[in-house]
């Protein structure tokens, strides 16, 4: 476990934040092989010292985006600058930025030192400068007293470690990182998770960490910009991308959420859904109308879906799921399905398959999107 005092981004004088991150913006960017658009006019500005989180499915240009921003790819249209200045056509060497990817190409030959002084020595420097910065980064990692051994001789999550230290040990103003946990297991993965947000903490460096892990995505950044197909869905924090989706994906994409159809009042303030023998009549915030037609889709958290024992009960369970402090019951109304979440408590009993219930929505935080 690495000690110390963890210094929060905010606590850092904004001079100094400045001095030590950059800024990033992405103007109107798109990116085309051949009849195939891999980015389609992305806008996003990312702050000196943020941790941003880029995150979509396979083939959403989430990769594409970072490669672009570390320069190892060039836009087709569009603007990127680091600190206010055009970088399109810099080439990836002249922007100084550390880079982290899934696979940690450390080379084999190299101790763990070696490795970490690399790009030291690149840059000119030499002797007791070089080790000073050496040590800092290692100490930065948890990783002082493997400085001598081999990257064979390493697990994976101490490979990963030095991966980091090496692109931090030349104190970049910005960390580009490519899913670099992805092939860790889940027990790591967190632990090593936490670790980051230690550092980042504690250097003040703009972050932009690429994943398709959306757990990842929410404990980790400051905010998270989720693309879809090529496009730009959401920037926001990670409390408005659960709390306010901005489309039928995000809802979909981020967390779990059931869908069910629903016609709306006039005033688009009232929802009213009948589903087999299920009647909802709901009040619903109308800015949480993302329509405007009478007809749309209800969109709803599992922890916002109550369930009550009835033998009359309109809805039947499918399957349930016991975790410990929460259940999860899957239920079938007609031919939809809705996930409940609830947490346990000594006197709570648990579903269980084929029982019938009763359904209950607290729509207050609930969406309503188009039908697609």
């Amino acid at each position: 476990m690495m000690t110390g005092r963890m210094e929060s981004v905010r606590d850092i004088p904004e001079a100094q934040v400045g001095r030590r991150s950059a800024g990033v913006s992405v103007a109107n960017v798109s990116k085309s092989y051949g009849a195939f658009k891999a980015l389609d006019d992305v806008s996003l500005t990312v702050e000196p010292g943020e941790f941003v989180a880029l995150l979509g499915p396979s083939g959403s240009g989430k990769s594409t985006l970072l490669m672009m921003i570390a320069g190892f790819e060039t836009p087709s249209s569009g603007d990127l600058l680091v600190k206010g200045i055009r970088v399109n056509d810099q080439p990836a060497y002249k922007r100084g930025f550390g880079v982290v990817f899934q696979r940690y190409a450390l080379f084999p030959h190299m101790t763990v030192s070696e490795n970490v002084a690399y790009p030291l020595f690149r840059r000119g420097l030499r002797g007791k400068e070089v080790e000073a910065e050496v040590a800092k980064a290692l100490d930065l990692v948890a990783l002082g007293t493997l400085r001598n051994r081999l990257p064979a001789q390493l697990s994976g999550g101490q490979q990963q470690r030095v991966a980091l230290a090496r692109a931090l040990v030349f104190k970049p103003p910005l960390l580009l990182m490519d899913e670099p946990l992805g092939a860790l297991d889940r027990k790591l993965r967190q632990q090593l998770q936490l670790e980051i947000k230690q550092i980042h903490r504690q250097i003040g460096s703009t972050i932009i960490f690429v994943t398709h892990d959306q757990e990842e995505a929410l404990s980790m950044a400051d905010r998270v910009a989720v693309l879809e197909g090529g496009r730009l869905q959401q920037f926001g924090s990670p409390r408005d991308l659960y709390e306010s989706p901005a489309s039928a994906f995000v809802a979909d994409f981020i967390g779990e959420t059931s869908f069910l159809p629903v016609v709306l009042s006039p005033a688009g303030a009232e929802i009213n859904a009948e589903i087999a023998s299920l009647r909802i009549r709901r009040s619903i915030p109308v800015e949480r109308v993302l329509t405007r037609s009478t007809s749309g889709r209800l969109a709803i958290r599992p922890e916002n879906v109550q369930l009550r024992l009835s033998e009359d009960g309109p809805a039947r369970v499918v399957e349930s799921a016991y975790a410990g402090t929460t259940q999860v019951v899957l239920v079938e109304v007609g031919d939809v399905r809705l996930l409940s979440r609830s947490q346990m408590t000594p006197d709570r009993q648990l579903f269980h398959a084929g029982q019938r219930v009763e359904v209950d929505l607290d729509t207050t935080h609930a969406m309503v999107y188009p039908i697609e």
